[in-house]
């Protein structure tokens, strides 16, 4: 460096005369400015540091109340800092040392609370020593003796661990566990110039250390508590074990302490459980916990970190209850922001909601928020998703109440385990509802409630309500009504419940207190302490192979209705007949023909002998390389309606593609999303033309349909 040779000379303070040392460092960035900086070791972080390496002094010369010490001399002693720095910019001009002034970007710390400018100031603070504590608890994650999830938190663990300094515990603050330290005010130690500070739990305690430490009797001594509290992280780090009686080897302590799992938010990992760890493990010997679950950040639906300012902060209980708009700006009124501020965040609110929240109650908020699960970056929650889990809420509700009206007054539960189903269908639900008690005890055990949420989702919703209960309805219109479909509609019910509750805990009360008992022992009084579905007690009911198989009349049934919607069959029941190369794919669909027909809206559903020509006046769909599925137009369609039509929707879909081909991608659009659309609108657009074709040879066929 150029100015080496400059390193342990003197300058002479332009305006008191005093000589400063002239000292040269690394941490200086000599391109920036002039290249040469003031240092001041009592006011700033990295100038302490820099001072400590070359043995400056640290002089105070900004008091608490911002005004400056005597230090600076009696012309400047009392103002306030910003008028001292325009008189001493006034006194450099006098005596003509003023070389000029020159604005540069630089990091300036204000006050969230005040607005003021931060100066750091020279303080008196306690320390706790962590290096050892530390050290044990990156090794006790090491180790697997604690066990971080998601694991990926523990690469932050170990760095942060590594990287540990000393912990400062004082806060200036007026509440808190006031720290139990105390000033002996008189005569310090004899010999020790330094001030003399003692410890206790209480005052008395801290008066015998005294009167032991200084050789006097402790009633002649003068002590004085420091009026700093403890950080809030220290307070909080004994909870685990000082809620439980400790220090005293209470019964509570003895039978819950160490705790099993702890779940917090992810933001909490060095703060506060990284300091339970390290005390635990000093005052107790133990880790206060084994495991440690760890949820995402909540953020609004943009990612955004939810603030005042912005206006994007959901209280939980507005989602819960619905609020209006108008009390929504109210309560951004009567908080402290300024006025630009409360502008910006009013209108982004309006924005946002601009006719409130609406009621969406606790288990749906909870079901939403147990979905996005505690792997992964952050949660973005939005109302619109809120909404949606209560739209599931009512589809349950509205469920039961079907189920409930089915079972009538009379209705008497089996045993589970004398459950036998005769119907394919009740024989499928069953197995869907083993495999979902199977899903939602592998997501609790691996602690990934969203794995949860979606099994019971999936099973409520597309097994139990758009399948099972959908295909029963001609079963259950029988009279007198099979004896078995109540029971699996019972069984379905009570087990649905009884694993929903974790995560929807008021619905699955309310509903599962409105079904019939099962003989044999009284009922428990609520289904949160009733037993919660085992996999392997649902075993006998688990059928992948079934499954499996119905899985195909699945698929032939979005064919059905593929079909019927681009022919626009909204009240007809068209016949169907199916076609397999396989004589073991026939055997497959025979077992759900009456279910095949029901969920595809269609009428009497048959087997086409293999070989044989499609009947004339029926349309064609090819549902796999080994099956065709053939459905009755001739009679049903009236062509000369439907084909304006078809070729209006035409028009319109081929627009859309020539426009999204013509377009140039956005900046951020992935390709592969481009792409997608672009297959989804040529897929339709053919679909268009042969349905537009098959129309012309109805036509051509027969000029009279019958409407049906």
């Amino acid at each position: 460096m150029e100015s080496l040779h400059l390193h342990g000379r003197q300058l002479r303070h332009p305006l008191t005369g005093q000589l400063l040392p002239l000292i040269t460092d690394s941490a200086v960035q000599p391109h920036v400015g002039t290249g040469a900086v003031k240092v001041t070791p009592a006011h700033s972080l990295a100038d302490a540091e820099l001072g400590a390496r070359h043995g400056l002094n640290s002089l105070s010369v900004i008091a608490e109340d911002g005004t400056m010490t005597s230090l600076c001399g009696d012309w400047l002693q009392g103002l306030h800092r910003f008028v001292a720095r325009e008189k001493i910019m006034s006194a450099l001009r006098e005596r003509g040392l003023f070389r000029g002034l020159q604005n540069h970007p630089m990091v300036l710390r204000i006050c969230s609370r005040s607005g003021d400018v931060v100066e750091y100031l020279l303080k008196s603070q306690w320390f706790v020593r962590t290096r050892e504590m530390g050290d044990r608890a990156a090794q006790a994650v090491q180790s697997g003796a604690l066990e971080l999830s998601p694991s990926f938190h523990q690469k932050n663990w170990q760095h942060w661990f590594s990287h540990i300094g000393d912990w400062c515990v004082s806060r200036q603050l007026w509440w808190g566990h006031r720290i139990p330290a105390y000033l002996v005010v008189e005569d310090p130690v004899k010999g020790d110039r330094e001030d003399c500070w003692v410890v206790g739990r209480t005052e008395a305690e801290a008066r015998e250390a005294a009167a032991e430490l200084t050789g006097r009797p402790g009633a002649e001594l003068t002590l004085e508590r420091d009026p700093d509290v403890l950080d809030t992280w220290f307070s909080s780090a004994l909870f685990p074990f000082s809620a439980l009686g400790w220090p005293q080897e209470t019964s509570d302590f003895t039978r819950f302490y160490p705790l099993s799992l702890l779940e917090t938010g992810s933001d909490l990992l060095l703060f506060w459980v990284g300091r339970m760890v390290m005390l635990g493990t000093q005052l107790t010997g133990q880790l206060p916990f084994s495991k440690v679950l760890l949820h995402s950040m909540v953020r609004d639906r943009q990612g955004r970190k939810m603030s005042k300012s912005l206006g994007n902060v959901l209280d939980p209980r507005d989602i819960i209850t619905g609020v209006e708009l108008q009390v929504l700006q109210e309560k951004l009124r009567d908080g402290n922001l300024d006025p630009e501020e409360l502008a910006i965040a009013a209108a982004a609110q309006k924005n946002d909601f601009p006719h409130g929240i609406p009621e969406c109650g606790t288990d749906a908020l909870r079901f939403a928020l147990c979905s996005h699960g505690a792997l992964g970056g952050d949660l973005h929650l939005s109302v619109s998703e809120v909404l949606s889990s209560r739209h599931f809420c009512n589809k349950i509700w509205n469920a039961l109440r079907f189920i409930l009206n089915v079972l009538g007054k009379k209705f008497v539960p089996r045993p589970a385990e004398e459950l036998s189903p005769s119907f394919p269908m009740d024989a499928w639900i069953l197995s869907r509802l083993a495999r979902t008690a199977h899903e939602c005890e592998r997501g609790f055990l691996t602690r990934e409630l969203s794995l949860v949420a979606h099994a019971l989702h999936h099973f409520w919703l597309h097994n139990l309500c758009d399948v099972y209960l959908e295909a029963s309805k001609p079963v259950l219109s029988h009279s007198p009504c099979p004896p078995g479909p109540p029971q699996v509609l019972f069984s379905c019910a009570d087990v649905g419940l009884r694993l929903l509750a974790p995560l929807m805990p008021f619905l699955a009360e309310e509903l599962w207190q409105r079904l019939p008992h099962r003989p044999g022992g009284p009922p428990a009084p609520s289904i949160s302490v009733a037993p919660y579905p085992s996999a392997q007690s649902l075993e006998h009911w688990h059928q992948p192979e079934l499954e499996q198989h119905f899985s195909r009349v699945q698929e032939a049934v979005q064919v059905l209705r593929a079909l019927r919607a681009s022919y626009q069959l909204t009240k007809a029941r068209p016949r169907v007949l199916l076609q397999s190369s396989e004589p073991g794919e026939q055997g497959l669909f025979e077992a759900f023909l009456e279910p095949l027909g029901t969920l595809g809206h269609c009428g009497a559903v048959g087997f086409l002998p293999q070989g044989a020509a499609a009947p004339s006046g029926w349309v064609q769909a090819t549902l796999n390389d080994t099956t065709q599925i053939y459905m009755e137009l001739q009679g049903l369609v009236d062509p000369q309606t439907h084909l304006p039509l078809l070729a209006s929707r035409r028009l319109k879909l081929q627009k859309q593609l020539d426009n999204l081909e013509a377009r140039t991608p956005s900046e951020g659009e992935a390709e592969t999303q481009r792409q997608q659309r672009l297959s989804s609108l040529q897929l339709e657009l053919s679909k268009l033309d042969r349905a537009v074709s098959h129309l012309r040879q109805l036509m051509d066929m027969s000029p009279n349909p019958r409407e049906s």
